[in-house]
């Protein structure tokens, strides 16, 4: 199955494999359908998740149900429990929040007033999102929400309201209370501009956050311009379309372009046998910025 997939990734284009996802999804959902692991983001159950990995193949990360990654579902459990995100500008009678999601699934989740404030209670308006190539996982999820005015963009993904280089965004400064951009910056030959465009149109106090593919052993980050070679990058890069490998200077660099950011390793604040139920990658740092 590893070989299988791996071919897969390598051979077709992705805006075609975000297509055929759709229809192959429910198929593997009923085909693994189990009880040892739970994708958070939508509470179903398998007896195994799929392998994945473009050049090294990881076991049991993909989800059958949402297609979700590690990454994926680590980002939902901090945005379900460490932030307003998933709760709407309506005020029930007790005069709490309601809810626009599950509640959260983790063993210690945080009261909601202990939550990061993303929505601003005087304006009593939907927060403004922009989320960069949006992964299949939140798109449809995000597009129902009713506290947030979202808006996709992209390059190439079939799922972008906009098409857009992130180096030369069409957006208007100080735009976005909340901006996602998650493993795509290693795709990005001049990330430097890329991340000044993130801060451009990040509202102050606006909060954006940042995955990338990162090696936590590494001191400084490696590129290498020279290597063109699809299978040699995806050799040393770990994808055929990378450009870089991170490392730990990865957060210094965004905090040299304006940013506040925030190493949150969210994995060593949920219970160990609940970061191997949702298959999560234990140590696993999310960049949250604050502008």
């Amino acid at each position: 199955m590893k070989s299988v997939f791996k071919f897969i990734l390598n051979t077709i284009p992705r805006p075609i494999l975000i297509r055929l996802s759709i229809v192959i999804r429910p198929i593997l959902a009923i085909l693994l359908k189990g009880s040892r692991y739970t994708d958070p983001i939508d509470g179903k159950s398998f007896r195994m998740f799929l392998p994945y990995g473009y050049g090294t193949q990881r076991n049991n990360v993909l989800s059958p149900s949402t297609l979700s990654l590690e990454r994926h579902r680590l980002l939902w459990l901090y945005l379900q429990n460490e932030t307003d995100f998933f709760y709407s500008e309506l005020v029930s009678e007790s005069n709490e929040l309601v809810s626009e999601s599950n509640e959260p699934v983790s063993d210690s989740p945080i009261s909601k007033n202990k939550r990061i404030k993303l929505r601003n209670a005087e304006t009593n308006s939907a927060l403004k999102v922009l989320h960069f190539a949006p992964e299949q996982e939140f798109y449809k999820r995000f597009k129902k929400q009713k506290n947030i005015d979202y808006t996709t963009t992209d390059l190439l993904s079939p799922l972008a309201d906009v098409k857009a280089d992130i180096c030369n965004l069409p957006f208007e400064d100080n735009t976005y209370d909340i901006i996602f951009c998650n493993h795509v910056l290693e795709h990005i030959p001049n990330d430097t501009k890329a991340m000044q465009e993130l801060y451009r149109v990040l509202k102050p106090g606006g909060m954006g956050i940042f995955q990338i593919q990162q090696d936590l052993l590494r001191a400084t980050t490696f590129s290498d311009d020279t290597i063109v070679d699809q299978k040699e990058r995806a050799k040393i890069f770990g994808q055929y379309d990378h450009v870089r490998v991170y490392g730990r200077d990865y957060f210094d660099k965004l905090r040299s372009i304006g940013f506040k950011v925030v190493e949150e390793d969210y994995t060593n604040k949920i219970a160990p046998e609940l970061v191997e139920k949702y298959c999560l990658a234990k140590g696993e740092i999310i960049p949250v910025c604050f502008k």
